[in-house]
């Protein structure tokens, strides 16, 4: 557990620094396996450990035969950017049971793609970790790992002291929620990979040679620890924000702050603290060209969080209390005005913070405010990809597809998709409306034995809980749809 310096908050029960024996052997299986990353900066242990493990294989019976196929899958799931080798690796760790099982923690297909891919490599592992003893490695090297968590320990309570004091938002108050510092030897340090998956938030670090700490990336996580759980408390207050999303869609940050404006917005007020916490030394020629850089990537509230954080420094009042001012603050039409006149970069630095599922704002219901406010092409991506990571209601992905190639005029494209969205969906709403839809495509297609079966279908799945559909469906029986350009005027 991570306590905190003498004389500072006594209480910080859902922090903690740790090591863990499934990250360990996570992280040994792919070194094993050719995963070289930063081995010359890395702490001796990680050497060691490799020279341990080769000698058990070489000197065990039948350890070849468990470790070569555990290998080829390793070598065929290779990231084609190398930093991605290992953040895949950390997100299988984080969703497995302690050894020798290695089970997961949930449904294969509740997991993150980039874990649920590796699922197999879990139990290839698993006959590994045995026939090589590699827990009684892990337990040979247990006081070096506890040698380096101390060496880590202090800083890391310094952080979360002085960012709770800066906010004046003490972290003590978030029950129910963890934030994990998972320190182990066998990873790139260069490399920090932070995870939130639920209100669970985590962050994996490797040792250098000289134990320096990414204590930047570390209190980037730790501050959305902090401030996510605002934004989904005052989402009501989000709602006249949702202009600024239209200034960014050509930006070049993450899309998951293109899609969602309340991520964008803690964001942004991440960024804007870390800029005002800055060293001293820091100029503040140095702080301007941080935030034009934000602007060009896409952060562009970031400015006005930075700003309006002065004022929020000269008085008591906590941020949880300050929140809601804080954003009741931001000037849309000056804003989006000043959005309009920014020139993006071609490219931004990825987030650090990765989200197991969608927070907030799903990727659905972001699709379907963007379909409201007419921007089918954010529509149609986000409805795919929630399609293709199998993260939300595939039929309701479906149906929005098919409302995009509905308002695209391609009326076979759009077909498809509501018969696809009926067969996926379990909400009567989508199916009722679904089968309206393809009764009106069949009316303009002139065939009305056809539409007559779906409007009938229709009315079947409304019932009388969906008095609108019932409505439209019995519409589309006593006549055939015509568009509303067909349509005689008043």
């Amino acid at each position: 557990m991570l306590a905190v310096p003498s004389g500072q908050a006594q209480n910080h029960p859902q922090v903690s620094l740790e090591t863990n024996e499934t990250l360990f052997t996570v992280l040994t299986a792919i070194n094993t396996c050719g995963y070289d990353q930063e081995l010359e900066s890395s702490d001796p242990l990680r050497t060691q450990i490799r020279s341990e493990v080769a000698k058990a294989i070489e000197n065990t019976a039948g350890a070849n035969e468990v470790t070569a196929p555990m290998c080829v899958f390793y070598r065929k799931h290779l990231a084609i950017d190398a930093t991605r080798d290992l953040s895949q690796y950390v997100s299988l760790a984080l969703y497995l049971d302690a050894p020798p099982d290695f089970a997961p923690k949930q449904k294969v297909s509740e997991m993150p793609p980039d874990a649920s891919n590796l699922i197999e490599f879990a139990g290839l592992m698993q006959d590994f970790y045995k026939k090589v003893g590699l827990h009684a490695i892990w337990e040979r090297h247990r006081a070096r790992y506890t040698e380096l968590t101390e060496i880590y320990h202090d800083p890391l309570s310094k952080m979360t002291f002085d960012t709770e004091i800066y906010l004046k938002l003490p972290s003590a108050g978030y029950l129910g929620r963890q934030f994990t510092i998972y320190l182990d030897a066998m990873g790139a340090p260069g490399q920090t990979n932070a995870r939130n998956y639920l209100s669970d938030y985590y962050v994996v670090i490797s040792p250098t040679k000289g134990t320096s700490i990414k204590m930047q990336q570390i209190r980037h996580t730790y501050l959305h620890y902090l401030l996510d759980p605002l934004a989904l408390k005052n989402d009501v207050a989000f709602a006249r924000l949702h202009p600024l999303l239209q200034q960014v869609k050509y930006s070049p940050m993450d899309e998951a702050f293109r899609a969602s404006i309340s991520l964008l917005v803690t964001e942004c007020l991440i960024r804007a603290i870390e800029l005002r916490t800055r060293e001293p030394r820091v100029s503040e020629a140095g702080r301007t060209l941080s935030l034009d850089e934000d602007d060009r990537e896409g952060y562009i509230l970031t400015r006005y969080f930075y700003n309006a954080l002065a004022k929020f420094e000269q008085n008591a009042t906590g941020l949880r209390n300050a929140y809601t001012a804080l954003l009741d603050g931001i000037d849309v039409g000056k804003e989006a005005k000043r959005a309009s006149q920014i020139k993006f970069a071609d490219e931004a630095a990825p987030e650090l913070l990765r989200l197991g599922k969608p927070q907030g704002e799903h990727l659905l219901l972001s699709a379907e405010r963007q379909l409201s406010a007419g921007d089918r092409e954010s529509a149609q991506k986000l409805a795919q990809q929630a399609l293709d990571e199998k993260q939300e209601d595939p039929g309701r992905a479906l149906f929005i597809l098919a409302q995009v190639a509905t308002a695209n005029r391609d009326m076979e494209g759009a077909r498809a998709y509501f018969q696809r969205a009926i067969q996926a969906a379990h909400e009567p709403t989508v199916i009722a409306w679904s089968h309206i839809y393809l009764g009106r495509i069949f009316d303009l297609k002139e065939d009305r034995f056809a539409a007559l079966e779906e409007y009938r279908s229709a009315l079947s799945a409304a019932g009388t809980a969906l008095p609108e559909a019932k409505l439209a469906a019995e519409k589309g029986i006593e006549k055939p749809y015509e568009p509303p350009a067909a349509r005689e005027p008043k």
